[in-house]
């Protein structure tokens, strides 16, 4: 898996999404992966094969969780 930091995130956007495209990458905080983006496609693969991992699509998180995760990535982005 490909992986970029939060800055590389931020800064470079274009590349981060287009990787993506292609393969689910890392988003980084301090070298240490806090994220994976990938596309809805392979998001939906995830959700059909009963994946024991989870993934839920920003539209079904609560108002808390989605702050949380809005928080996170900020802080992360800033931090970085």
């Amino acid at each position: 898996m490909r992986a970029f930091s939060s800055t590389e995130l931020a800064n470079k956007t274009g590349d981060v999404l287009a990787a993506a495209a292609q393969e689910p990458v890392a988003i980084q905080r301090h070298g240490k992966s806090r994220f994976v983006m990938l596309t809805t496609e392979e998001f939906e693969r995830m959700q059909e094969k009963r994946d024991t991992r989870k993934a839920v699509h920003v539209t079904e998180l609560s108002d808390a969780d989605a702050s949380d995760l809005l928080s996170a990535l900020e802080d992360s982005i800033e931090n970085d």
